[in-house]
């Protein structure tokens, strides 16, 4: 098992607009920081840098509507800082992986209820040093992560992470090879043009890429997508109606989508009648038959009430429920296949060995009823060359078939970045990045898909070096200069 020393953490910061808004819940990102962070590791005596990437959104990790997005950006850079603290702290003493993330995992919880602060946020903060290390563990041993992961050189078993399952190796849980391709499940944002034609002459693009929904299928070949959805019935009626017509005429006939409640009601009784309100309209019942799941449709503070169960156990042809948002904690996934939950997603920012926990638990669950759980992938508008690499690479080795993307739409895929960057991406990742016919780098995505075969072969999904961090602006210059009010 691969042993290490921590020898500290950098942090740097890309911020980033959006082409168009992206309409989601309560929330309309225009615009947001991307956080890159490197750790300093001695693996085997040996210097080894790790990295890994977040953007950092409005109104998700915590959704009150009363707070501005600059109080929001400072806590989430916190409890990310709060994170590097104790994971320096944990790591000044050789030890395995494991040995530190619980470490970290537990003085992490214990700082966040004495501060008041969610889980879900604080979560975001030991996920992103937990990725920095995998990264550059992976690099170390040159070798990708599925493979360490599997080999048990990461961690021995999963009873670090869950009680319940000491004793549970990775390799048991883990597919023998991680997804070669996945299938690209296309966001729909509340705010979202559905036909060329809707768009206004003032908010057309002359940018290279596509805006509408119709465009988006014609360009990309999707078959995959999430749908967003505003919580009040007569609206999203007239929504879905849209999204459905725009669907059936340029998806072809295979066509599957999800949607995504946004954490929009109070209780399954609300939900209950809002979807039965749904299911009425003639013109959705097509539609709503390609549903495979409904995302999070109840508040996070509600959504795992014994009302859950209670509602789910009289109601015939209820949708399979996906928790999201209310996936705060190690505990709340048990707890949600209790009360009746089909699916939780996975997303990096809320842990990697969360995410194969979770996975652990659906595989015994399923196999002592037969029942059909999942892992499901979603997206926090991620972007490369780290960020959204690393996610693909948990997917890949989850054995996710389908994921919500959408940060190559919201996003003018990597122009952000500088052209030595956009270089090095096209020569490590040719096969998930193309250039574009304008010249910048983007998300190659065709016949709905994208290729994993760099993502799985590099260490932790990433195929550049550490160099290129360096160059970036340091985040403490950047919050200094009030980048936070940009």
């Amino acid at each position: 098992m691969l042993r290490f020393r921590v020898e500290g953490f950098h942090f740097h910061v890309l911020p980033m607009r959006t082409r168009f808004p992206f309409r989601y819940g309560i929330a309309s990102l225009n615009w947001l920081p991307h956080v890159v962070v490197s750790v300093d590791l001695v693996v085997g005596g040996k210097w080894q840098r790790g990295v890994t990437a977040e953007g950092l959104p409005p109104k998700w990790f915590t959704k009150d509507p009363g707070t501005p997005f600059e109080a929001d950006l400072a806590e989430m850079i916190s409890v990310i800082q709060n994170a590097a603290r104790i994971g320096r702290h944990a790591g000044q003493v050789e030890g395995t992986f494991g040995e530190w993330w619980r470490a970290v995992l537990e003085e992490q919880t214990s700082w966040a209820g004495v501060r008041r602060v969610p889980g879900l946020l604080a979560g975001l903060g030991v996920s992103v040093v937990e990725r920095a290390v995998l990264d550059g563990l992976c690099r170390a041993a040159g070798r990708p992560l599925h493979e360490l992961m599997r080999g048990g050189e990461i961690v021995g078993d999963l009873g670090v992470v869950r009680e319940a399952l000491a004793g549970v190796a990775l390799a048991s849980v883990l597919p023998e090879a991680p997804e070669g391709s996945v299938r690209v499940r296309h966001t729909v944002g509340l705010g979202d043009w559905l036909r060329e034609e809707e768009i206004p002459e003032e908010a057309r693009l002359e940018d290279g890429l596509p805006m509408s929904l119709q465009a988006c299928v014609r360009a990309y070949g999707l078959t995959h997508f999430k749908i967003k959805l505003g919580g009040e019935v007569e609206a999203d009626r007239a929504r879905l109606r849209g999204v459905f017509e725009v669907l059936e005429a340029e998806a072809g006939l295979d066509w599957r989508c999800t949607l995504d409640g946004n954490e929009a009601l109070l209780s399954l009784g609300a939900f209950r009648e809002y979807y039965e309100g749904l299911a009425g309209d003639p013109g959705l019942k097509e539609g709503l038959g390609r549903v495979m799941f409904v995302e999070q449709p109840l508040r996070r503070e509600v959504c795992l009430e014994r009302e859950v169960a209670e509602v789910l156990a009289d109601w015939e042809g209820a949708p399979a429920l996906l928790l999201d948002e209310g996936d705060g904690d190690l505990g709340a996934w048990p707890e949600a296949m209790r009360v009746g939950y089909r699916g939780v997603s996975h997303k990096n920012c809320k842990g990697v060995l969360k995410g194969v926990a979770n996975l652990a638990m659906i595989e015994r669950a399923n196999a002592g009823d037969g029942g059909r759980r999942f892992v499901s992938g979603e997206d926090l508008a991620n972007v490369g060359p780290v960020a959204l690499n690393q996610d693909l690479a948990v997917q890949a080795m989850l054995g996710v078939a389908h994921v919500e993307r959408n940060g190559h739409h919201y996003f003018r895929g990597l122009s952000m970045w500088g052209p030595e960057v956009q270089e090095a991406v096209l020569s490590a990742h040719g096969d998930l990045f193309r250039r574009h016919e304008a010249g910048f780098a983007t998300l190659d995505v065709r016949r709905g898909e994208v290729e994993l075969a760099s993502v799985n072969g590099a260490a932790f999904g990433c195929g550049l070096g550490v160099d290129w961090v360096e160059k970036l602006e340091s985040l403490a210059g950047w919050i200094r200069r009030g980048g936070m009010s940009d």
